[in-house]
């Protein structure tokens, strides 16, 4: 993977743990924040249409398909809020979709991964995914928690590879990119709405901000690796794209002071190695 490239995918993955970092310390405003953050996305992409063209008939399919399959996902991480711990669901999710992209873009992009590669994308999914078993394996008895995380894992997977080959049949990630999330963003609100009907309590000034803030940083995140998966491997972007999970525990540690237990030190140690190994790798 080229310097850049993997500088770029590095910053991104930082990014997306800033804002959700963000989002989660105004949990106490969640309509503002959902409100503010799809209002930046939609605002964005709307500025940026008029000076982009429409993506080309060969990518629409990908593009409706990802903004589908994104949602579902989304909804599948509402239903984990029900049964069973985040902590244990998300890690798992987000450490075996590099996994899936990697099994998928062998049979479905013919790009081949050289051994060291290979590895390296294997100890990153491995480092996050045993970010779950920090609090003890229990939670991995639940078999209906598992297979959720499992599932989830799945449709990440899927919809990397459909956004890895909309953005390259449209030929410029930020054509991609503002049609792309102007679609979810609609999508998402129109599901939101359906799920959860609107009250008449006034979404917070502290929410909608962080929501806002949150938004922006994330499409700037989104743009990062729509570029990249037309610079690289797919299998090796996604990978390394999730090493916001690292991220995120490490401003957990460093800004909100949580405990760093060894368990946890031992997976980030395990995804950095795996990190490092890409870049050396060929």
């Amino acid at each position: 993977m080229p310097l850049d490239v993997f500088l770029f995918v590095l910053a991104a993955a930082l990014l997306h743990a800033i804002w959700n970092a963000m989002l989660k310390s105004g949990s106490g405003d969640r309509p503002g924040m959902i409100k503010g953050f799809q209002a930046s996305q939609i605002v964005l992409s709307l500025c940026l249409i008029p000076f982009v063209e429409v993506p080309p008939d060969a990518a629409w399919p990908y593009l409706i398909a990802s903004t589908l399959i994104s949602t579902a996902m989304w909804l599948m991480l509402n239903r984990a809020y029900q049964t069973s711990e985040l902590s244990l669901i998300y890690p798992l999710a987000r450490g075996t979709g590099p996994l899936v992209v990697a099994l998928l873009s062998a049979s479905l992009l013919d790009e081949t991964l050289s051994r060291p590669a290979q590895l390296g994308v294997l100890l990153i999914g491995l480092g996050i995914t045993s970010l779950a078993l920090a609090r003890g394996a229990a939670g991995l008895r639940d078999g209906r928690a598992v297979a959720l995380a499992l599932a989830m894992g799945g449709l990440i997977g899927i919809y990397t590879i459909l956004d890895g080959l909309g953005v390259r049949a449209t030929g410029s990630a930020v054509s991609y990119l503002a049609w792309v999330v102007l679609v979810a963003s609609l999508q998402a609100i129109a599901v939101m709405y359906w799920l959860h009907p609107p009250r008449s309590e006034p979404a917070g000034r502290s929410g909608m901000r962080a929501g806002i803030v949150s938004g922006l940083l994330a499409y700037v995140c989104s743009g990062i690796i729509l570029w990249a998966y037309t610079q690289a491997p797919i299998a090796l972007v996604s990978a390394l794209r999730e090493t916001s999970i690292v991220f995120a525990v490490l401003i957990g540690v460093i800004v909100l002071k949580e405990r760093l237990s060894l368990a946890r030190l031992a997976s980030i140690a395990t995804a950095l190695i795996g990190t490092t190994i890409l870049k050396v790798s060929r």
